[in-house]
């Protein structure tokens, strides 16, 4: 196995699947494009990038025929709802992720569908073409992001379901974190999607699985506490927890709650799968240094984007144990 490491005094903090994204509404669905700020097709002048599909958006009418010829039998009601997603609205439904049924940009969600929106000599363009499902086939390749306390890289490995713990990374790209101005959540759907907003004004959308990891280490406000800060009790808890999980596991990254708690999370190379990316191990402290048990939790121990749709819930109690491993 050839697994990226980070180099020495930086931390790895996520490592998270990761392709551009693919429209949703039924106009643009399964599609996206490339643009400059004036939306024209841009992938011709992309240095490097392999011939791709050339697509154009459904018309509204074709939209709504395209889903009634995949089934006869579709009722009045799901012509409907077809209709509605056309343009912008809920097809499916309540979701029980953070996905919503509504666009709240639909010129760049349901008429057009950009991935990519770079001027020439912007940041946007030099992203690796390999992020594009079209022009590597999920089946056979996968792209992964890395997020460090210092920079965003792109990695790429042969994939095969058979063997999907196999990891053979080649660095594609990276950039520092500096060159980061935003990242936004997308919602529309699925929630899977991010919008990654450089400093000269160009931006990417991408997907991931691991939408909460990604977030938690580049948007969400952590209060990191170095290692040599905590009190010995502490510390002794966070590397016991640490050492705990692989061999070749990182320092433990510490934040602190709101309530006064402390979050411990771990990261080995030596986990890390073409599927996945990398697992994450995760434990709860108080100040003295003892592990509280998952059903003493306060929400703020919870992951910032769980916590953020358990207040909108208002949820009296936290949930018994974990959905996710993020």
């Amino acid at each position: 196995m050839n697994v990226w490491q980070p180099a020495a005094g930086e931390t790895l903090l996520a490592r998270v699947p990761v392709t551009f994204a693919s429209g949703a509404a039924m106009r643009v669905r399964g599609r996206r494009w490339f643009r400059d700020t004036e939306r024209n097709d841009i992938q011709r002048e992309l240095d490097g990038w392999p011939e791709g599909p050339t697509h154009a958006a459904r018309s509204m009418g074709g939209a709504v025929t395209g889903s009634a010829l995949r089934g006869t039998a579709l009722t009045v009601g799901v012509l409907f709802m077809a209709f509605l997603s056309a343009f912008g609205g809920n097809l499916s439904g309540p979701s029980s992720r953070s996905g919503s049924g509504s666009s709240d940009d639909p010129a760049d969600e349901v008429e057009d569908f950009p991935v990519m929106w770079a001027a020439p000599g912007t940041i946007a363009r030099t992203l690796p073409w390999q992020l594009d499902p079209a022009r590597s086939k999920q089946k056979h390749y996968r792209t992964h992001l890395i997020v460090t306390d210092s920079r965003l890289v792109i990695v790429g490995m042969p994939f095969s379901e058979r063997d999907y713990k196999r990891v053979d990374d080649t660095v594609l790209w990276e950039t520092p974190r500096a060159a980061i101005g935003s990242i936004e959540r997308r919602d529309f759907k699925d929630g899977d999607d991010v919008k990654v907003i450089f400093t000269d004004g160009s931006w990417c959308r991408l997907r991931t699985s691991g939408r909460d990891r990604l977030m938690r280490y580049l948007v969400d406000r952590l209060d990191f506490v170095p290692l040599d800060s905590l009190t010995p009790a502490q510390r002794e808890t966070a590397e016991t927890f640490a050492s705990a999980h692989a061999p070749d596991a990182g320092p433990p990254v510490v934040t602190r709650s709101e309530c006064g708690c402390f979050r411990v999370e771990v990261l080995a190379p030596s986990t890390t799968n073409a599927f996945f990316g990398h697992s994450t191990r995760d434990m709860v402290m108080d100040v003295d240094g003892n592990t509280v048990d998952l059903s003493q939790y306060h929400l703020e121990d919870w992951s910032l984007e769980g916590l953020a749709t358990r207040r909108r819930l208002r949820a009296p109690e936290p949930p018994s144990g974990r959905s996710s491993p993020d």
